[in-house]
C-alpha cells in the first residue's frame, strides 16, 4: 500500500482520531482536578434546582413540580452546556499548550481533529452526567433514565447543538486568539432564556416565541415536558429539532473551515497569544 493510501485510508483516519482522543483521555485520567470539575458543577446545579422544586412542591399542587420538570430541564441543559464546553475546552487545551500549530503540520486533518473533539465532548459529559443522575434519583427520586428511548432523541439533538456552538467558538478563537476564549463559557448561556429550559414556550412574548422556535433545543425541552407531564413522546418535535441542527451544524462547519483557512493564511496557528 502506498503512503498516500495509508494517509487517506479509513483505518489511518480512525487511528489519528483515536490518538487525539487518547491524548486528552490521558490528561483527564491523570488530573483529578479536571475530573472533579466535570462532576462538581453539574451536581451543584442539580441540587440547587432540585431543592427549589421540593420547596415549590410544598407550596403548590402543580403537576410540573411533581413530575420533576425542573430537575429534568437542568439535567438535559447540562448535556448541551457541558457537551459544548467539553468540545471547546478540549480545543483550548491545544491552544493553551501552544500545540495546535504542531498538530496541523502532521497528517492530522481538521475534520479528524473535530471528530476527536466530538468524542471527547461525549466522554467528558458522561463522566459528570452519570453520577449526577444517580444523585438525582437518590435525593429527589427523579429517574431520568426512566424516559427510555426518548433520551436517545433528546441527547442526539442536544449534542448536535453543542457541537455546532463548539465548532463556531473554536473557529473564532482560532482566528482571533485566546482573547475570544471567554465565548466558550458565555455563548451557550445566550440560549438559556430562549430555549424554554424551565418553562413552556407560551410563557415567552409572541415575538420572542418566533426566535425560540428557530432554536433546536426548544423542541427538545418541549418534548421533555410532553413526556413528563402527558406521557407522550413527540417525535414531530424531534424531527424539527434534527432538521434545524443539521442546518446549524453545516453552517458551523463551514464557518470553522473558513476561519481555519483565514487563520492559516494569517500565520495565527503559530502565534496563539491574546
Amino acid at each position: 500500500m502506498s503512503m498516500a493510501g495509508t494517509d487517506t485510508g479509513l483505518s489511518a483516519r480512525m487511528n489519528r482520531v483515536g490518538a487525539m482522543v487518547l491524548r486528552h483521555w490521558y490528561l483527564l485520567r491523570h488530573s483529578w482536578p479536571r475530573t472533579l470539575e466535570l462532576i462538581y458543577w453539574p451536581t451543584v446545579q442539580m441540587l440547587m434546582w432540585g431543592f427549589l422544586q421540593v420547596w415549590l412542591a410544598g407550596k403548590t399542587d402543580t403537576v410540573a413540580t411533581a413530575a420533576g420538570v425542573f430537575i429534568g430541564g437542568v439535567l438535559l441543559w447540562d448535556v448541551l452546556f457541558r457537551g459544548q464546553l467539553g468540545f471547546s475546552i478540549t480545543f483550548l487545551e491545544e491552544m493553551w499548550a501552544r500545540n495546535l500549530g504542531h498538530l496541523m503540520m502532521t497528517p492530522l486533518r481538521p475534520s479528524e481533529f473535530v471528530a476527536s473533539l466530538m468524542v471527547m465532548s461525549v466522554t467528558r459529559v458522561a463522566i459528570g452526567f452519570v453520577p449526577v443522575t444517580i444523585l438525582a434519583l437518590w435525593f429527589f427520586g427523579f429517574n431520568l433514565w426512566g424516559m427510555g428511548l426518548a433520551l436517545v432523541a433528546f441527547f442526539a439533538n442536544l449534542y448536535l447543538t453543542s457541537w455546532s456552538i463548539g465548532l463556531f467558538v473554536s473557529g473564532l478563537v482560532l482566528r482571533y486568539g485566546l482573547g475570544a476564549e471567554s465565548l466558550a463559557w458565555s455563548l451557550s448561556f445566550l440560549l438559556l432564556p430562549l430555549c424554554c429550559v424551565y418553562y413552556p414556550l407560551e410563557t415567552l412574548p409572541g415575538w420572542l416565541q418566533i426566535v425560540s422556535l428557530s432554536l433546536a433545543p426548544t423542541y427538545v425541552f418541549e418534548g421533555m415536558r410532553a413526556l413528563l407531564l402527558e406521557n407522550v413522546f413527540r417525535g414531530d418535535l424531534m424531527i424539527r429539532a434534527l432538521a434545524l441542527n443539521a442546518a446549524y451544524f453545516a453552517l458551523s462547519a463551514y464557518a470553522f473551515r473558513r476561519l481555519f483557512d483565514a487563520s492559516r493564511r494569517a500565520g495565527a496557528l503559530l502565534q496563539m497569544g491574546e
